[in-house]
Parts: structure tokens; sequence; C-alpha cells
């Protein structure tokens, strides 16, 4: 059995502030991360080839046979059959991207210090499949990735009982993990499936449209009104009125307000009755900042809502503008509109703007995690003081 290795291709700086604080392959589109698509699809656990401030929060291991993947690239039927047929030291590329080789551990070193395909055996791909390249095919693609995800995960599996207390629509496309709590919900899955995970809970009153998928131990609020295709990521609480969302998990949309096509990072939390815009007044399309551009880049999108990185929060009744960025461990609050872009480690908002220092960003993660029974350790806090060196060119008042 090979050794799976997750790549991060040239795209992982067109997704920060998402991939500052982790490798591409651990985007949620879905139900599941990138990998964990991947280790379910061929039954091995992956490893990590990524940004060298990240290798120690996930480590490479390479061992005599790896498949070496595109950790951008979401795994298809037709793709893992061209995966199946290849031999050692060939690789499937689609136009000049590498998607995915078999190599030995000496023709892995090769390619890792040259960076090139020369000298090796490559075909062009002929299967269909999802490739991340920009933040907001997360939201736009995360339809059909529940639909395949709820296909793999729930196939041969019986789903538990819905309580009579639930009004239910499309019964037969709904999945209900042991130990999950639905009473007194609308749950409609005929516009696509709902899969609701181990010791989740729909509490009362929610109204829920597919598709759309609740992660272990993910909650939704009394009365909350949710328009697929959503993800609520693991310990996620959510409330309000959500639509085409992608939260990673261990974040909070508690209380009501909007949140429309829109990604949330991880330990985020946005503040109760907050909204963002996700249409422009006029319609037109919307730009979104662009690490790698390093300005706003036309999206193709008359939709497109609010990308807030880890650990960052905005105040009570915050008003997001159409296209907003916000980067890691910042926090937002005040009267107005905050920037289209507020850089990591950002402290204020309209009425003005300083550094979010590192002990107190320390200091407020620790109490965060605390909550959900998680350390903020060692490792973890280097990562951030290396996101916070990186990102402190876009700090502009520093």
């Amino acid at each position: 059995m090979e050794n799976i290795i997750l790549f991060d291709d040239n795209t992982y700086k067109q997704l920060y502030p998402l991939t500052l604080t982790r490798p591409i392959c651990e985007l949620r589109v879905g139900i599941l991360r990138i990998r964990e698509k991947w280790e379910l699809w061929f039954n091995n656990k992956a490893s990590f080839l990524t940004s060298d401030y990240l290798q120690e929060k996930y480590p490479l291991l390479v061992k005599d046979r790896n498949l070496v993947i595109n950790g951008s690239v979401l795994p298809s039927p037709s793709l893992c059959e061209e995966i199946i047929e290849l031999s050692e030291g060939e690789a499937i590329i689609d136009g000049e991207t590498l998607i995915v080789a078999k190599f030995s551990k000496e023709q892995f070193d090769q390619l890792k210090n040259r960076r090139a395909l020369g000298g090796f055996n490559h075909y062009q791909t002929k299967a269909d499949f999802i490739k991340i390249n920009q933040l907001w095919d997360i939201f736009k693609m995360n339809g059909e990735a529940i639909a395949s995800d709820y296909e793999k995960i729930t196939r041969n599996r019986l789903s538990e009982a819905l309580s009579e207390t639930n009004q239910v629509l499309g019964k037969n496309n709904i999945f209900v993990e042991p130990g999950a709590q639905i009473e007194c919900a609308i749950l409609n899955a005929t516009t696509g499936p709902i899969y609701i995970g181990k010791d989740a809970q729909i509490m009362e009153g929610s109204i829920i449209r597919g598709p759309f998928a609740i992660c272990e131990g993910g909650v939704t609020k009394m009365g909350a009104k949710i328009y697929g295709p959503t993800t609520v990521g693991p310990y996620s609480k959510v409330g309000g009125e959500i639509n085409n969302c992608v939260i990673t998990g261990y974040s909070n949309k508690g209380h009501d307000g909007f949140l429309g096509n829109s990604v949330l990072g991880e330990w985020c939390n946005i503040g109760a009755d907050s909204n963002n815009s996700n249409l422009k007044n006029n319609y037109a399309e919307v730009r979104l900042w662009n690490y790698s551009d390093e300005s706003f880049t036309p999206t193709g999108l008359q939709f497109c809502g609010l990308i807030m990185g880890d650990h960052s929060k905005c105040g009570i009744n915050t008003m997001f503008n159409t296209g907003t960025v916000i980067g890691v461990s910042s926090n937002v609050f005040g009267a107005g509109f905050p920037r289209n872009f507020i850089p990591s480690f950002t402290w204020g908002g309209p009425g003005g703007m300083s550094t979010y220092r590192i002990p107190k960003v320390f200091e407020v993660a620790e109490r965060v995690m605390e909550r959900r029974n998680k350390v903020l350790d060692d490792t973890e806090k280097r990562l951030l003081e290396n996101v916070s060196r990186i990102t402190s060119v876009y700090r502009k008042w520093e």
C-alpha cells in the first residue's frame, strides 16, 4: 500500500488567510476536509508537504512507495481509477499542474528538490474532479462536495431514525449518525442531501434546506434558518440565517443575523446581530482581496460574502461589506462598516486599527480553546507567531 503525501501547490497563497494556518488539504469542502476524503478513498493516513513553518504541526512522512497528491484536488471516482492504474515513476497532470504521482523515496526526493517533472512519465488526466484554486471555490463547490462525501460516507450504512416530532421532506436523502438529537425541526432534503453528524444537535424550530452537513458535536440554535449548500464543522454553533457557507470547525455564529456565501476558519466568533452583505447594491461582480496579487481580484461572482481566518472575531452588530477578507487572530468591532480587507492580528475597526499583540492573542485563544477541551500548545503558539511575522507587511500602521 502506498504512503499518501498531500502537497501544497502554488495556489496556497491565493487561499490565504485560511492556508496561513493549515495546508491546503486541511480545508473543509463538503462534509470532510480534503485530506480526510483522500484517506477515506485509499484507506490510509496521509502526511503533508507544506510551508516550512507549518511542517512542525503537519509533519511529512516519506516511505519506500508514495502516492504524492495535490492537496487542492478533491478525489473523484474517475480520478481514483486513473490513480490505481499508475505505475511507479508515473504522474498525472492537468495542463502543466501536477495532480498525483507514484514515486519511490528516491524519486520523491528528486522531484522535491527539482520541483519539476522532467525525466518522469506523465499523462494528461481525462478525469472530472474539483480543484480549489480560489477562496470562493470553497463555498461555490460545496454543494457538489457534500453530495460526493455523503454518497461515500453513507454507502451500505443505516441511518439512525428521525423522531416523529420533525417535519421531513426527502427522508431517504437524510443520514443521521449515532447520538445526534433532532426534535421539532423542518428538514427538506429534496434539494440535496442532509448529513447530521455524531452527537450533533438540531434544536427545535430549526429550518434546514439541503445540501447541508453538520459535523460531530455541531449545534443549530432554536429557530435557525439554513439554506444549502452549507457545512457546519465539528463543535460549531450556528443560529440566525445562513446561506451557502462553510464553517470549518470550533467556530460560533450562534445568534440572529445573516451570513451568506462565506467561509469561517476555526475558533472564530460572530457577535450577536452581525450581518454580512453577499450582494452589491448595484448587482455588480464582487472583488475579493487576493494575497498572491496583493490587490482586489474579480471573482466572477455576483454573490460573495465574508472570509474569516482562524481565531478571528467580531463584536455585536458588526456590518461586513460584500467581499470582505479578515486575516488570522483579528478582533473587529465598532460602528460602521470595516474595510474590505483586514490584516491578521488587527484590533479595531472603522474607528481605527492597531496591532493585536501576541500575548493577548494567546490569552484569549487559551480561554476559547479550553471551552472545547483543547489546549493552545507550544507548537500552535509558534505557528501563530510565524503568521504574525509573515503578515506584518499588511499592517501599515506598524
